[in-house]
């Protein structure tokens, strides 16, 4: 059995291997790129796009699992102290799948220019223009102090835009409500060995590769769900 948090997570993160025996608990797995490392060159290099993939995100993935099974034993053996131990552990690390699995798929050698259609309309209503929604995302994506995420997320309830900001890999959608829609990853390992401490230029250029259509896509699907 698992703790609500986990039950939050599972409803969110991608899609995990099956079964390998009767009642075997699910394990998560890294995605696939749905791109070649060197794709999104010259915003983001082969060797970052390498290294953010197959080496943090796969450390996400891989203590993530650990931490369900020792949550799934201390669950068994009814040891609740353990249960509240192992909580940051779930946050961080299944927050770190999270942000990831939508950050692949957010981004596109074939990506930049302007969103259009219903994305377009709301970033229209709600920030009066695409320019000023940008330059409101690249100010709070820059100005999250140490590491976190930029997002622009969806609010089901009221059907608005809101740019948002978390600490650390705290995954939107279970720790402020929002639906995720368009996240900037703003940890160093996301740029430092191409950008080195210049964070803005990095932000600024990752527009150059958002693939709007996907996030036109996750803001009909938050739509449809709400």
């Amino acid at each position: 059995m698992l703790s609500a948090q986990s039950v939050k997570l599972a409803c969110v993160l991608p899609k995990v291997s099956s079964l390998g025996a009767a009642g075997a608990r699910l394990k998560h797995t890294l995605p696939e790129l749905p791109y070649e490392y060197s794709a999104l060159e010259p915003v983001i290099s082969n060797e970052i796009m390498q290294i953010h993939h197959q080496k943090h995100h796969q450390t996400y993935v891989n203590n993530l699992n650990a931490t369900e099974e020792k949550l799934a034993e201390a669950m068994k053996n009814n040891d609740v102290a353990q249960v509240i131990s192992l909580q940051p552990a779930l946050k961080f690390n299944g927050g770190g799948h999270i942000n990831h699995s939508i950050f692949w798929q957010v981004l596109s050698p074939k990506g930049g220019g302007s969103p259009s259609g219903d994305l377009l309309e709301l970033i229209k209503r709600d920030y009066g223009s695409f320019d000023k929604m940008k330059d409101m995302l690249t100010q709070a994506s820059v100005g999250v102090q140490g590491s976190g995420w930029g997002w622009l997320g969806f609010n089901q309830l009221n059907g608005r835009l809101r740019i948002l900001t978390c600490a650390n890999q705290d995954p939107l959608q279970p720790t402020t409500g929002f639906i995720p829609l368009f996240g900037i990853d703003v940890w160093e390992h996301a740029y430092y060995l191409q950008y080195k401490n210049v964070r803005p230029d990095y932000v600024k250029a990752i527009f150059d590769v958002a693939n709007w259509e996907e996030v036109g896509n996750r803001l009909a699907q938050a739509r449809l769900d709400a």
